[in-house]
């Protein structure tokens, strides 16, 4: 089973080697790497080609939103790729050295997934830290929200994923909450590997930053959230009923 490893870079030049030799490392030798470099200012273009046999994407076009920059640097390398699975990283994130081989185990052992989760090693400065993956106590239309870099799907089923979230009136909704909720209420399942097979790096400067939990961005980009999950729903025919975290949301945004 030929696997993918898209990267999506935008001046992450400081990492660019740790990401790729984290691949390099790998235990499942069966891959292809596409990196894609969204108009970068730094160095990371003369970072990436040290490396060789690393296929290398320059955009040069970029839209005001990282969000819509995510998404097209994805689906520009999933158009290049020829493996069976594709696995999502950001190039400031980095794998465990056995993430391809547990992940692609879990796909031979369970031909129906279309699509697998793992869990975050959160990396803040010189620590690291385990995420469990748990859930708020209030519930949501949507399950634990796993990092980008801990999305693997099948190529056969991609395309028609991206056609289904690639939506541009949403800009503060990211890509990882859009294939959470695509897996939970259209495909159906949610697989998840209850391992830690991502290094998610959280710094002072990446989009997370930006939205620190219960600040007035958190709660707008919440209250955007659960408009993207209605559009959703009336764009697939999926009931939707207003919840208590949609109505608590939204009375919390009319204050701020």
């Amino acid at each position: 089973m030929k696997t993918s490893v898209v990267i999506a870079n935008f001046n992450s030049e400081n990492y660019i080697e740790q990401c790729i030799n984290s691949l390099k490392s790998q235990t499942y030798k069966n891959l292809e790497i596409i990196f894609f470099d969204d108009n970068s200012s730094d160095g990371s273009l003369n970072k990436i080609k040290k490396f060789p046999d690393v296929k290398v994407i320059e955009n040069k076009i970029q839209t005001e939103h990282g969000s819509l920059n995510q998404l097209n640097a994805f689906r520009k390398c999933i158009n290049q790729s020829t493996g069976d699975l594709i696995f999502f990283l950001d190039s400031d994130d980095y794998f465990h050295e056995k993430k391809l081989e547990k992940i692609v185990n879990y796909f031979k052992n369970n031909n129906r997934a279309e699509i697998v989760f793992d869990l975050p090693i959160n990396v803040y400065k010189n620590s690291n830290y385990i995420d469990r993956g748990n859930r708020n106590f209030i519930k949501t239309y949507w399950p634990f929200i796993h990092p980008t870099s801990c999305i693997t799907i099948k190529k056969e089923v991609v395309e028609k994923l991206f056609d289904s979230i690639s939506f541009n009136d949403f800009t503060d909704v990211w890509m990882d909450l859009r294939i959470c909720i695509y897996a939970q209420h259209i495909l159906g399942s949610f697989n998840r590997i209850n391992e830690n097979l991502t290094y998610y790096r959280r710094t002072e400067n990446n989009i997370s930053s930006k939205f620190k939990k219960y600040s007035k961005n958190w709660w707008k980009r919440r209250s955007q959230a659960h408009e993207y999950f209605y559009f959703f729903c009336k764009k697939n025919d999926i009931k939707f009923e207003k919840n208590l975290d949609y109505l608590f949301t939204k009375f919390i945004c009319l204050f701020i």
